[in-house]
């Protein structure tokens, strides 16, 4: 007897979940980037520039669609690595990289825009040098009423996410467009779970009222 109940204790301790939290740094660990982190603060310098490498580009995207600026987010861009180098041996694999680095892009990026809060202009996320937006691939065919109206639609869209607040619209960012999940979107804003998901809520409530016409349309 006291055997069958060894046994079922430890199938029991098999089969229960493992913490949220300890899930999420085996996730980390096993990440490619946390492991390209983690050389480099051994002292591997080419794992850094693998870093910028797969990540710039994505990292661009971003700043450029929350300070509506592509030259302003190219700097923004370069602080931010260069704050994840100086911060290298701070960093412990409790989370992904790609985590940690939004979360410092992010507060480089909004301490930038409450700088420029008092004279700042209209937020435009379609704002390349010329003239198109810098993060969406070329048309395959410029200039037919199909794209043209789709690019319409797409800058509407921009536009309302560009009129949000600051961290709604850094939050939907994340979720929209770079895949970040709401742990690492939290983690990023410094907020639980639970006030991300209501971060997001009101940001997709407002994108909804002010694109209800698209989204009536079956166009959005």
């Amino acid at each position: 007897m006291d055997a069958a109940r060894e046994r079922a204790c430890m199938m029991s301790m098999k089969l229960s979940p493992v913490p949220a939290a300890e899930a999420a740094r085996e996730a980390a660990r096993s990440d490619a980037d946390t492991q390209l982190m983690l050389r480099f603060q051994e002292g591997e310098e080419t794992c850094f520039e693998l870093l910028v490498h797969r990540h710039s580009r994505p990292l661009l995207h971003f700043l450029t669609r929350m300070v509506a600026s592509p030259q302003v987010s190219e700097e923004l861009v370069q602080e931010s690595f260069l704050r994840i180098y100086q911060a290298r041996q701070r960093y412990r694999p409790e989370a992904r990289f790609s985590t940690w680095l939004y979360r410092i892009a992010t507060r480089v990026a909004l301490n930038h825009l409450r700088k420029c809060r008092k004279d700042r202009f209209a937020i435009s996320l379609n704002a390349g040098e010329d003239g198109e937006p810098v993060w969406e691939p070329a048309d395959q065919a410029p200039g037919t009423e199909e794209d043209l109206l789709r690019r319409e639609r797409a800058q509407r869209v921009r536009r309302a996410i560009g009129a949000l607040p600051e961290r709604q619209r850094a939050a939907v960012l994340m979720h929209k467009y770079q895949g970040l999940d709401y742990r690492a979107i939290g983690e990023a804003l410094g907020l639980s779970q639970a006030a991300t998901k209501s971060l997001l809520f009101r940001a997709y409530e407002t994108l909804r009222e002010e694109l209800r016409d698209l989204l009536e349309g079956g166009q959005a």
